[in-house]
């Protein structure tokens, strides 16, 4: 595979991917709403970065365990489906705005968002989707990865900030201690709601 089909190919997939809603958008959305882009950071720097390095373990074999032991997958699912539970809880009942103004609660740390990528389905289908398509046979399997990791920082990331940006956006029109309550619980519900996309 050429290599600047490579890069075009793969920028339009992340674009296409990264792009449209799912777990983490969501979440990242929430994020900036609820606690602004500052404090967000770690929380979008944990989804790309996690991302990127399951995207290259995942490149580099790790991939084959699920092959080899299927119930490993099975029970990553239903691990994802708990976790995406609780963090739709979290969301719905946290606290965005105090009397004071400030934030009651917390955002994702860059850890908890990057070990959320291994239970995240939208991941696990972007990325195994972009190994079979981008990944040659018989190709320098390092530059193909090493390229793709470049995309995802050059072509996701910006992507990833952008809702959080978008998030905090809305942020500002939501005046109110109920608005704000409302905001999260439809963000909530989306996240719930999203969960059934483990058992499709």
């Amino acid at each position: 595979m050429e290599y600047s089909s490579l890069i075009f190919g793969y920028a339009f997939y992340v674009l296409a991917t990264v792009g449209t809603p799912g777990p983490n958008n969501i979440m990242l959305a929430s994020s900036g709403a609820n606690f602004g882009f500052k404090r967000s950071i770690p929380h979008a720097l944990g989804v790309n970065l996690g991302f990127v390095f399951m995207l290259v373990m995942v490149g580099l074999g790790l991939g084959q365990i699920f092959v080899t032991y299927p119930i490993i997958h099975d029970i990553m699912r239903f691990v994802g489906a708990a976790f995406l539970l609780y963090l739709a809880f979290k969301i719905a009942t946290s606290k965005s705005k105090s009397a004071t103004g400030k934030s009651t609660s917390s955002p994702l740390t860059f850890i908890q968002a990057a070990a959320f990528q291994w239970v995240n389905p939208k991941a696990w289908v972007m990325i195994i989707g972009a190994i079979a398509t981008f990944i040659s046979i018989g190709g320098d399997k390092f530059t193909e990865l090493g390229i793709m990791v470049l995309v995802n920082f050059c072509v996701g990331l910006p992507l990833i900030f952008a809702w959080c940006l978008f998030g905090r956006e809305i942020g500002r029109f939501l005046k109110s201690e109920r608005a704000f309550l409302i905001f999260n619980y439809i963000m909530a519900s989306l996240l719930a709601i999203s969960v059934l996309t483990l058992f499709w």
